[in-house]
């Protein structure tokens, strides 16, 4: 998709979907009744389900370095607590927690999907990445004592996102503060050098700062709502004049997939992962 601007739109609207749906129930209307685009907008840029879901694991995942490249400048001690204030989000934290449920719901298909298998790795690996640069980097600036960078950030992101998942899953509110305090007690104060001091208690906002109602949309990079749905009304309508090739092609595209997104269920379009 070459318009970032639709993408965005489309992005933020599958997020929202996903997380009051969750991925079985998902249909292309639940997330074109989010956009004011119409179905056949979405069959046009997408061919299934599955590939909609995993350009939005890619979105994520571009998002996710913005925000990385937005804390390098800050001190290692600091960017350490950003990040686990992102796994470790406070009770308020709605929209984190929704973010986070919508990654679940699609990991719980990543058994049988190499597609999300994949997309989730490369997820991972990113985490890792992120946390090892941190630790590193500390090390070199002297705020850490020397230890294996790779294996505390294997221990730190098992914890956290094991706390994170009984939270979500079983409704464990308590595991988050406590595997936060719990890791500042037993490993941050044994890998801080003396003269450093990991940041106490808080509750972490780590959604932009901004107008409270529009804090989802500043994470997506998308505009005010209601401007977008004006914006994609006007588009639509000029798509409709337009006619001619855009209008056969995008036909095509609903007839190529008889399931396509809104009855690809799990499994009927993953068989081939499954065999």
């Amino acid at each position: 998709m070459t318009d970032p601007d639709v993408r965005a739109s489309i992005m933020r609207a599958t997020y929202e979907a996903l997380c009051e749906h969750g991925y079985t129930e998902l249909t292309a209307q639940d997330i074109a009744d989010r956009t004011d685009k119409s179905k056949s907008l979405l069959f046009y840029h997408y061919d299934s389900k599955e590939d909609l879901l995993a350009d939005f694991v890619e979105f994520l995942l571009e998002r996710f370095d913005d925000r990385v490249e937005e804390t390098r400048d800050l001190p290692p001690v600091e960017r350490l607590a950003t990040f686990v204030d992102w796994f470790l989000y406070g009770p308020g934290e709605d929209d984190r927690q929704s973010f986070h449920t919508a990654i679940l719901e699609l990991r719980t298909q990543a058994p049988y999907n190499e597609r999300y298998r994949e997309k989730l790795r490369k997820s991972d690996d990113q985490l890792r990445d992120t946390l090892e640069e941190i630790l590193r980097d500390g090390l070199e600036s002297g705020e850490f004592r020397e230890h294996d960078p790779e294996e505390t950030a294997a221990l730190l992101i098992a914890a956290f996102d094991g706390a994170r998942i009984r939270q979500l899953t079983i409704d464990r509110d308590e595991y988050l503060e406590q595997v936060r305090s719990a890791t500042v007690t037993w490993v941050f104060d044994d890998l801080l050098a003396e003269d450093a001091s990991f940041p106490a208690e808080r509750h972490p906002r780590t959604l932009p700062e901004g107008d409270e109602e529009n804090r989802l949309a500043a994470d997506f990079g998308t505009r005010d709502a209601d401007a977008e749905r004006g914006e994609a009304a006007d588009e639509e309508t000029n798509a409709d004049n337009a006619g001619g090739a855009d209008t056969d092609e995008t036909n095509d595209a609903e007839a190529r997939d008889g399931d396509g997104l809104e009855d690809d269920e799990p499994g009927d379009g993953d068989a081939g992962d499954r065999g």
